[in-house]
């Protein structure tokens, strides 16, 4: 059976952009090795690689929001990691937008989780943090919990954790990765009764879909693509 993981960058105070989508030095440690990593470009340290590289070849299927699918245009039909994309979206498939690409578009948060969890088979389902991985934390469909903390202060902006305003318990991290001006942490969700982590009781709507701007597109996939990423030998 597939793990689900939800990741992201991460900076100390828990949020992965600011309101208007910039992320800052959040992803600089990809730029600031020597190792090479995967078919973006990236430079990490040798204890990043090391940690990125079999997180990243072992997704199978990858589950992201509507604003995540819109803002990269669906990587151009591409999925940057695994076989499969899945969109949680009220909306369907754009019109005439790469019908051969392995896209599917599922209007719920658990029926996007259960149809990634399918298509991924034994491999590993990564969920993009934010709104839709707060929903699915909340669900108690989120298996574990990947954060590269990298050392900045946002004060405000989109939390890793979305909307989620209650207490869930996460068990002692069982990796835990010093690279360059980032710390790599791996957290498994403490269950109880019924699948859902403790302590976890409000559940939300799915976010109401909504437009970025195009002067905003640029610098957003600029720091979505290597989040996730093809691991070339």
């Amino acid at each position: 059976m597939s793990t689900v993981v939800m990741h992201n960058v991460v900076s100390v105070d828990g949020f992965i952009a600011d309101a208007d989508d910039q992320v800052g030095p959040l992803f600089d440690w990809y730029s600031n090795g020597d190792v090479e990593l995967g078919a973006a470009g990236a430079k990490v340290s040798k204890a990043s690689a090391e940690y990125v590289r079999p997180m990243s070849a072992g997704i199978g299927t990858l589950v992201v929001g509507r604003h995540v699918f819109d803002i990269t245009n669906g990587w151009e039909g591409s999925p940057p990691a695994g076989e499969h994309v899945v969109v949680v979206s009220h909306r369907p498939r754009p019109e005439g937008w790469h019908p051969e690409a392995p896209y599917h578009f599922v209007d719920g948060v658990a029926e996007a989780i259960a149809k990634a969890k399918e298509l991924a088979g034994e491999r590993t389902v990564g969920v993009a943090a934010g709104e839709v991985g707060g929903q699915a934390f909340a669900l108690g469909l989120v298996d574990e919990v990947a954060m590269d903390v990298v050392p900045v202060v946002f004060g405000s902006g989109k939390r890793y954790f979305g909307s989620v305003d209650a207490h869930h318990l996460l068990e002692n991290p069982h990796r835990v990765i010093q690279g360059d001006r980032v710390l790599h942490l791996l957290f498994r969700a403490r269950r109880v009764a019924g699948g859902r982590t403790p302590h976890g009781t409000r559940t939300h709507e799915p976010p109401k879909e909504t437009r970025t701007p195009k002067s905003n597109r640029r610098s957003i996939a600029a720091w979505l693509r290597p989040m996730t990423f093809r691991v070339t030998s």
